[in-house]
């Protein structure tokens, strides 16, 4: 039996309201967590995010003990949380136990739980965490709790991107923001090449994730692409 909080567009619209109040960083996450446990009916809903040195630490949770909160961490490529971010993929477990990737850590108190849930906080191609959803039953969860837990991975990654977490990292150990990028280019001739990366515009800081009338969005979205496609136009007639 789903929660009355099922469905996506109510789960856009909770989100919508936590990321508009004028709260701080751990309120607004620990607010996510208990939200997205709801939506999916789960018993825990936990919040990873992966440091400059390669640590995924526990920054909210709903379900597991709050008191691991900063405390509890995993590197990239242990236990099932860090599989996650190594691959940049879900993962969708009835019996997370029984997988040859899990770690246990008991600080949590997650040894009641049995199926498992995760998804990356991807950004960029950029893996920033991880999202994950916690029963004691063993389930297999649906494809639209998997949606619901990349929709609300994508509005983490860009608090994350903003910044916004930054002030409750603890010290010394900052977030990871700034790994190096592998691009692939087009040769133009043999040999080797060296220089820097040059932004042609500025980043783009998104202010608005969630969209409140999709219909002007969507005008909005083919003026933009008919505006590229003439300075397009006018780029290739110019060269």
């Amino acid at each position: 039996m789903r929660s009355n909080l099922a469905g996506p567009r109510l789960l856009l619209r909770r989100l919508r309201e936590v990321m508009a109040e004028p709260i701080k960083a751990q309120e607004r996450l620990d607010k996510i967590v208990v939200l997205i446990a709801s939506n999916v009916v789960a018993e825990v809903c936990s919040v990873y995010i992966l440091r400059a040195d390669g640590v995924l630490e526990l920054y909210a949770t709903e379900g597991l003990n709050r008191e691991a909160v900063h405390q509890a961490s995993l590197r990239v490529g242990q236990g099932l949380v860090g599989l996650i971010a190594a691959e940049a993929r879900p993962l969708n477990l009835p019996n997370a136990r029984a997988h040859p990737g899990f770690a246990y850590l008991p600080e949590t108190g997650e040894e009641a739980y049995n199926s498992f849930l995760g998804v990356p906080i991807l950004r960029a191609g950029r893996t920033l965490g991880v999202l994950v959803v916690q029963n004691q039953s063993h389930r297999t969860y649906l494809e639209d709790e998997v949606e619901a837990l990349q929709t609300t991975a994508m509005v983490i990654a860009e608090m994350v991107a903003a910044g916004e977490l930054e002030a409750i990292a603890q010290k010394d150990t900052g977030l990871d923001m700034s790994r190096p990028i592998h691009a692939s280019g087009v040769a133009l001739a043999e040999g080797v090449g060296l220089g820097h990366v040059v932004l042609h515009e500025p980043r783009v800081v998104v202010t608005n994730l969630i969209s409140e009338d999709t219909d002007a969005e969507k005008t909005r979205l083919e003026g933009a692409i008919n505006r590229l496609r003439l300075s397009i136009d006018d780029l290739l007639a110019s060269g």
